[in-house]
């Protein structure tokens, strides 16, 4: 009795909305983005991961995975030599044509791209589905939306921040209102200033960033990057002048992967400091 469900095919829809069914639990997986070999260990399939792509570096487990490429650059050949069940892929600018790609090896496709931070607890859930781990995911989803809810009572009504996210300086690289660090910010109370921008990664100038003044900006810390120094110069920002330039970890606020909640903890705190550190 208990083998029988593990017979039965499953169904979930990915975030794309396409339904995605497999005639039994996919027992070799393989990720095509760092978050999403975050998610698969969350959910509880890590031993289910047989290939990944580049940069797939958490868990501590995930450094041993066997590479299949890049998030820009797969290697089909490899992918059908470890024989997948199912393959998880990130929708991002450059994904299309290598998804494609892997759809007509015939080899089931999920797409996980959350554009909210309650879609992470979410795609734990459906990927624990279709690999049938489904009571490891539940209790990791329901810690994380635990976790959640405590954000959003501790931060609900302070006042807004007007924020600059720069992911690189050279060029001068930001996230729009359609990447997940937006809602992120909305949940600390941080406004984007780039959050209407129809391209999710834009190209800004300096230009543009000193006449939107905002009162804080986030860099983050990663080899060969300027960060939020560049910033110094400038005294008349206002997150110049009033000390709110932050660095925060990239690895945990630009993947979006369970670790992203606690990266939107430590965003709150940086916003809250930026509140603190206002003329009276």
């Amino acid at each position: 009795a208990l083998a029988a469900p593990l017979a039965s095919a499953v169904t979930v829809r990915d975030d794309a909305g396409n339904a995605v069914t497999l005639d039994k639990p996919a027992l070799r997986v393989i990720s095509m983005a760092p978050h999403v070999t975050e998610v698969l260990f969350a959910a509880g399939g890590g031993s289910r991961v047989v290939g990944a792509v580049n940069y797939s570096d958490y868990p501590e487990a995930a450094k041993s995975i066997p590479r299949i490429g890049s998030n820009r650059e797969v290697d089909l050949e490899r992918i059908v030599s470890l024989k997948p069940d199912l393959i998880v892929a990130w929708m991002h600018n450059s994904s299309e044509r290598q998804i494609e790609m892997v759809r007509k090896l015939g080899i089931p496709v999920f797409l996980s791209d959350p554009q909210t931070l309650e879609g992470i607890p979410e795609n734990v859930m459906r990927l624990g589905h279709l690999m049938g781990t489904d009571a490891v995911a539940t209790a990791t989803a329901t810690d994380l939306r635990r976790q959640l809810a405590a954000l959003r009572t501790r931060y609900a009504g302070r006042p807004p921040v007007r924020t600059f996210y720069q992911v690189w300086d050279k060029p001068l690289y930001t996230l729009s209102g359609k990447h997940i660090i937006t809602d992120a910010l909305r949940l600390c109370g941080g406004e984007n200033i780039f959050d209407k921008l129809t391209v999710t990664a834009p190209i800004v100038s300096i230009e543009s960033v000193l006449q939107a003044d905002p009162e804080a900006v986030f860099g983050t810390a990663e080899k060969n990057y300027g960060g939020v120094s560049m910033w110094k110069p400038y005294t008349t920002l206002n997150a110049t002048r009033n000390d709110n330039l932050f660095t925060v970890d990239g690895n945990l606020l630009n993947r979006a992967g369970p670790r992203m909640i606690a990266g939107t903890a430590v965003l709150c705190e940086k916003l809250e400091l930026a509140r603190q550190h206002r003329t009276k």
